[in-house]
């Protein structure tokens, strides 16, 4: 699907619930098992091998060279043949009737190994941050192209008029910035919408006490009607309007989002299942309470981030590995378990796709502070083979899909591609990864590029 939006009028009748009609008729690649995403990203990295991917051959092997047999790799900053193996300290078992072997870092998330795919043959080649984020958020390893988020808000529209189609709700800094979240060269109505944490998600979004809410509906009119004359002759500018459309939203916003970000109004039950404390200071569970407040009222896709370069620590366990993903992993355990049980009893789990994971994994041999922040017991980056998790949105849960090697270096059996990756989830949302296009400066794009395979989803569902 490749839309001319040279017209005004077209644009802004897509302006409310975007082009789901057309989605619905061109674009259709199966019945739609999912019809939102809630990703939970674990910014920084996640070992892998310290969690959902057990390899007992390290700890047989710690401290020695790695054997020849399994070549050599390019890393960020160690030198992998230089580098000795670094065994793990984390316990596995096995949970649920599916036998999943589980990290001891993650003792609630367990309970709900049933409800689990678990991918472990995830890959890239993108060994920076900035590489290999815009890997999994864009599709490609450099800046400009537009988000998975704002390819499905482009494919699908949003089911609220009242909130934003794509929210992202961050920890704090990230490593690539804003283009993770952007629309790229999309038209900037779909980039993502960053809730603020806290009372007040959305700043200035309270309507002025001394104003009537019909002297701003007032307001609103005559500044739409100035702005629309104003584009009269500017037919193909964008980004005026989505600047029109989100003034629209914003007055619509101005009592959703004050409620929805009022976490009071949930039990107390409710809010301990998040791990979320009395005074619910907001953190990765009020978050995640916060995305499923968001999808229940028709939010397309939420992204929510754990860890962050300002201020928290984040997954990048350069330096003392272990200690970082117990430190981290018993902030986001109990909520992301929380998450799951809630969506079920509220029966949104079985159409809401929830995917677990971070940008790439780690690798099995030291860093040995080679990048002057790390030290013998930390890990590298490592995008050859990784793990994430799937659940919800007609996902069969107790799958496990693809192997690593025996020292969980490179995906060596049903290997999936980031491309693989996207196509999957594109399908499971009812869409054609190679229908829905763009066409930019002479080329139709997609978020695949010209790859990608829907086994995946065939697999998970």
């Amino acid at each position: 699907m490749s839309i001319d939006l040279n017209s005004r009028r077209a644009f802004l009748k897509g302006s409310g619930l975007g082009f789901g009609w057309m989605a619905l008729q061109s674009l259709q690649a199966a019945a739609r098992p999912a019809k939102r995403v809630i990703f939970l990203f674990m910014h920084g990295g996640p070992s892998h091998i310290e969690t959902f991917d057990p390899k007992p051959l390290l700890n047989k092997l710690h401290g020695q060279p790695v054997p020849e047999s399994f070549g050599d790799v390019q890393l960020q900053f160690s030198k992998f043949r230089e580098s000795p193996i670094l065994g793990c300290k984390r316990s596995f078992a096995r949970h649920g009737k599916s036998g999943h072997e589980i990290s001891d870092l993650f003792p609630h998330t367990a309970r709900h190994a049933d409800k689990l795919a678990v991918i472990r043959s995830m890959h890239h080649d993108g060994f920076t941050h900035t590489a290999a984020l815009n890997w999994l958020n864009n599709g490609w390893p450099r800046l400009g192209r537009p988000s998975l988020g704002s390819w499905i808000v482009y494919g699908l529209g949003s089911e609220s008029d009242s909130l934003p189609a794509f929210v992202v709700l961050l920890e704090g800094g990230i490593k690539s910035g804003p283009p993770v979240y952007s629309s790229g060269f999309l038209p900037a109505k779909y980039q993502g919408t960053v809730l603020r944490n806290g009372p007040a998600p959305v700043l200035n979004a309270r309507r002025p006490v001394a104003m009537t809410e019909a002297e701003q509906r007032e307001l609103f009119d005559t500044a739409r009607w100035f702005n629309e004359r104003h584009m009269e002759p500017r037919s193909d500018d964008t980004a005026l309007a989505a600047r029109i459309a989100s003034y629209e939203l914003a007055f619509r916003m101005q009592m959703a989002a004050p409620e929805l970000a009022d976490l009071s109004k949930e039990t107390a039950a409710t809010r301990a299942l998040y791990g979320i404390d009395v005074e619910g200071t907001s953190d990765f569970g009020s978050r995640c309470l916060l995305a499923r407040r968001l999808v229940e009222r028709g939010v397309r896709f939420v992204q929510v981030w754990s860890g962050s370069t300002t201020g928290t620590s984040d997954w990048d366990g350069h330096k003392q590995c272990d200690t970082n993903h117990v430190q981290i992993a018993a902030r986001v355990d109990k909520p992301v378990a929380g998450l799951l049980a809630d969506l079920e009893s509220r029966g949104l789990l079985k159409d809401t796709l929830v995917i677990w994971g971070g940008e790439f994994g780690r690798t099995p041999t030291s860093d040995g502070g080679m990048n002057g922040g790390g030290d013998s017991l930390g890990r590298d980056h490592n995008p050859y083979g990784f793990s994430i998790w799937m659940a919800g949105g007609g996902v069969r849960g107790g799958q496990l899909i693809g192997r690593t090697d025996e020292i969980g270096l490179r995906a060596v059996e049903h290997p999936v591609h980031v491309h693989d990756l996207h196509a999957s989830i594109l399908h499971m949302m009812g869409l054609d990864h190679e229908k829905l296009t763009y066409s930019f400066q002479g080329r139709d794009f997609r978020l695949t590029d010209v790859h990608g395979s829907t086994e995946l989803a065939r697999k998970l569902t």
